[in-house]
């Protein structure tokens, strides 16, 4: 019989003996199996450290969605149409079909009373429209409707109202300098209206007219000159006047001075009407002239000028073309397309470097200082 230390010895020392379980709930067996030893009560645990978690949420069904209809099969391309490679469909460009002209029972043609108004000069097409919804005209004796159809040979009467309301409306001979606009305010430039104010009014204004703010409502270009260039510009607020200068069947010509440098055929790169050039000059009819432009310039390509150019795909019609002194041409022009001069010049290799506007129709420039305007006088008339 061993003794008892070595025996307490050799089981603490045996490694194939199996460990009991850790913690309280687990008893030591003595070493001889029987019953459990006393041991004293194991401290209490700590409580365990909450742990929050994230709820489960069921996920939400997707909608269920009709369907799309099935699509309609193509039909077969229109006969004014042609098939390029693939299934691409390109139209084909045709001229736009004008309707036929209504005709009256009496054989003649008819048109709308606003435009037949316009035709025979008595007003711009809108101030027509507004005259009708006033009841101021008539139609052989009676109060005209908007949108009736009339012929030429029906007798069209305007009341002295609206006569006398459009005796009151001006017309406003400006001599614009550069940077500004024409019409409306644009990338930040002030436009040319902006200098109508008592201020500038010409002192030597020879028609005697005394100036009202009500003559700015309504008063606006009736023909453009781009931001560099400078010259003579019309405002008006009477329709008949913008017709006569800016309408289609217009053949009030336009007079310019040019000053122009030449670099050749092929040399003056084309530009876009929308895309600003450089910046041009102050021009005077009795400028030095520095470079002998006429000397060197091909007596030929004046003659394009005058007749024989296009632009947009569409020819000029034919332009009066000379040269004022070696450096500077005089143009004289019955259409007005946007930067027309300066796209015409770089067609024949000539780069315009000044811009200026003297005389529309019968209406000059004259002695009128830059910055200042005048009023167009009771009887002067493009």
């Amino acid at each position: 019989m061993g003794q008892p230390g070595l025996a307490g010895e050799n089981t603490h020392m045996s490694s194939s003996r199996p460990r009991p379980p850790a913690g309280p709930a687990a008893a030591p067996a003595s070493d001889a199996g029987g019953p459990p030893a006393s041991v004293p009560a194991a401290p209490a645990a700590a409580p365990a450290r909450a742990v929050l978690r994230r709820p489960t949420v069921a996920a939400k069904a997707a909608p269920v969605r009709p369907a799309p209809p099935p699509r309609p099969s193509r039909g077969p391309a229109p006969p004014n149409y042609r098939t390029a490679s693939g299934p691409f469909v390109a139209p084909v460009r045709q001229a736009p079909v004008r309707a036929a002209p209504a005709v009256a029972a009496n054989g003649l043609v008819t048109s709308r009373l606003n435009k037949r108004m316009a035709e025979l000069g008595l007003c711009s097409r809108r101030e027509a429209d507004d005259w009708i919804a006033q009841g101021w005209v008539k139609v052989n004796g009676e109060v005209a409707e908007m949108g009736l159809q009339v012929t030429a040979a029906d007798r069209i009467e305007v009341d002295k109202v609206a006569q006398g309301f459009q005796e009151q409306r001006v017309t406003i001979l400006l001599h614009k300098p550069m940077g500004y606009v024409s019409g409306q305010a644009e990338d930040g430039h002030t436009p040319a209206v902006a200098l109508i104010n008592p201020r500038t009014h010409w002192r030597d204004d020879p028609s005697r007219i005394r100036f009202s703010p009500p003559q700015l409502r309504g008063l606006a270009p009736a023909g453009r000159l781009d931001i560099d260039s400078v010259g003579l510009l019309v405002l008006t607020q009477d329709g008949r006047v913008a017709r006569q200068l800016i309408g289609e069947d217009s053949t009030i010509d336009k007079e310019y001075l040019v000053r122009v440098v030449y670099e050749g055929p092929g040399q003056a790169a084309p530009r876009h009407p929308g895309e600003r050039s450089a910046p041009l000059q102050e021009i005077n009819e009795r400028d030095p002239v520095s470079t002998n432009v006429q000397a060197v310039f091909p007596p030929e390509l004046l003659a394009r000028l005058r007749h024989g150019l296009s632009l947009d795909g569409q020819p000029l019609k034919p332009a009066k073309v000379e040269w004022q002194n070696p450096e500077q041409l005089r143009f004289v022009l019955t259409e007005g397309k946007k930067r027309q001069i300066r796209r015409m010049c770089e067609q024949v290799g000539l780069k315009v470097v000044g811009l200026k506007r003297i005389r529309m129709g019968r209406v000059v420039l004259g002695n009128l200082p830059v910055g200042q305007w005048r009023y167009l006088a009771p009887g002067e008339r493009f």
